[in-house]
Formats: structure tokens, sequence, C-alpha cells
């Protein structure tokens, strides 16, 4: 079945994280420790969750569980562009961009858990 890192949402949470990674190199500085650091770990960790959750999955219900911190994660991430956007550090097509990726994550991890079995 391959790796974490041959899925499809994988590649997009990675490539999200990178993006956002790029975009709050830009933020103010008062921002580091607060804003800048809480949306890099919240999109690193959808990725972490993802590879932790499909290293293991022959453990349904720790897949199930770990997939439920992707989509929380994920949730996170969101938030934190909400925030983002509405303090203008990024543009409303960046916002657009980035919160169309995130949600397109969320789809993906909900089909996930809506079809552990083809995981399994």
């Amino acid at each position: 079945m391959g790796n974490y890192n041959d899925l499809l949402v994988y590649k997009k949470a990675f490539g999200l994280a990178m993006k956002i990674f790029s975009v709050s190199k830009s933020f103010p500085a008062e921002e580091k420790f607060a804003l800048t650091n809480q949306i890099r770990r919240s999109s690193r960790s959808v990725c972490a969750n993802l590879a932790e959750s499909y290293t293991r999955r022959k453990f349904r219900n720790y897949f199930l569980s770990k997939l439920n911190d992707v989509e929380s994660e994920n949730a996170e991430t969101q938030v934190w562009l909400d925030f983002v956007f509405n303090c203008s550090y990024i543009t409303p097509e960046k916002y657009k961009e980035l919160s169309s990726d995130n949600n397109e994550i969320g789809k993906l991890t909900w089909f996930m858990i809506n079809n552990v079995e083809k995981f399994l």
C-alpha cells in the first residue's frame, strides 16, 4: 500500500505547510512567538499525524484516532489562516488559495475516516 508520503492528502498537506512557512516569513516580528509559530506548528502537525497514523494503520482504532487528530490540526490551521487574513498579513487571493488547499486536505482526511477499510 505504499508509504505515507505516497498519499495524496500527505502531499497536499506538506505542500500547504511549506506555503505557510514561506508566507509566514513576512509576518511582523511581534507575531514570531504567537501567530507565526502557531500556524507553522499546526500545519506541520497535519503532516506528522498523517505519517504516524498511516504507519500504524494495522491498528484500526489507532489509525482512526490519529486521523481525527489530523482533522483537528487542519481545523486549527484554518483558524490561524483566518487570523492571518483578518490581520491583513496576506492578500485575499493568497487567503483563498491557502484556505482552498486546507479545505481539500480536510475533505481527503474525511474520506479516509469514512473509508478506513480501504487504507488498512
